[in-house]
């Protein structure tokens, strides 16, 4: 089964496009040696509502060794149904490239990563013939610097539209694995979106950024997109267990940009 088809398929039995974001905060959480408990009761009481869960690299990092550690414990545990999307945004050279494919790909098992393509077609490689796995390339981020670069235009073109000739290129090419964009839903004016096309898109900026769901209805788009929600579930609403915040979150979703 490709990557997308099991992402489909998650969509459809959750009925909802929710991403659990995965943001592990230390300071906010009782200290490194609570984070496990913590990720284990998020996944724990959202898996049902969710179509797909995406750890943040940063946060596990920013804890060290310890952090790479309770990143490996969880990914071990977590449910094989829900598509786990790692947050990497890597970008290096080829050779480089092929190891981060490896770590994530072959040691991890994850099902998807997050990468920077700034650097060209070419270091995408090293991530496309991997069975069953897919790529998120950054198109339009849902920061206020993705007008610096990617809603540029080069010509009569968007710099973010040369990135997506990448997700053409690979499927003209027939490669093994699914690339997708990331499309943050603060930046997803009409103007962008009526020229992305029927990829599968990674969604950010719902919830504690202000994007607006609307902003996705009534485009037509069959691809299996997800919307990601972290801070909202993690961090907001402490009175609310995690499962309540998710159903609430894939409810209000479904009810935006029906799966």
């Amino acid at each position: 089964m490709r990557y997308a088809e099991k992402l489909a398929k998650r969509i459809t039995t959750t009925g909802s496009r929710l991403c659990v974001g995965l943001d592990p905060r230390p300071d906010d959480s009782g200290g490194i040696q609570a984070i496990p408990e913590v990720l284990k009761r998020v996944v724990g009481e959202t898996w049902e509502h969710a179509a797909a869960f995406k750890p943040n690299m940063a946060y596990f990092e920013a804890m060290g060794i310890q952090g790479l550690e309770i990143l490996e414990e969880m990914l071990g545990q977590m449910p094989t149904e829900v598509p786990i999307i790692l947050d990497a945004k890597r970008s290096d050279i080829g050779e480089t490239q092929k190891y981060y494919a490896r770590s994530y790909f072959e040691n991890w098992n994850v099902d998807a990563v997050t990468l920077n393509p700034f650097l060209g077609y070419d270091t995408m490689e090293p991530f496309l013939d991997w069975e069953g796995k897919a790529i998120y390339i950054l198109a339009v981020t849902s920061n206020l610097g993705s007008a610096d670069f990617q809603r540029q235009m080069v010509g009569d073109r968007y710099v973010f539209e040369l990135v997506q000739d990448i997700c053409q290129r690979a499927k003209d090419e027939k490669r093994r694995s699914d690339v997708g964009m990331v499309v943050g839903l603060t930046n997803a004016s009409g103007d962008v979106l009526s020229r992305i096309q029927d990829f599968p898109l990674l969604i950010p900026g719902l919830g504690a950024q202000g994007g607006d769901l609307e902003n996705m209805a009534g485009k037509g788009r069959t691809a299996p997109d997800t919307i990601n929600v972290s801070r909202g579930i993690m961090y907001k609403e402490m009175g609310k267990s995690y499962g309540q915040k998710a159903k609430e979150w894939a409810d209000q979703i479904s009810t935006a940009y029906p799966a």
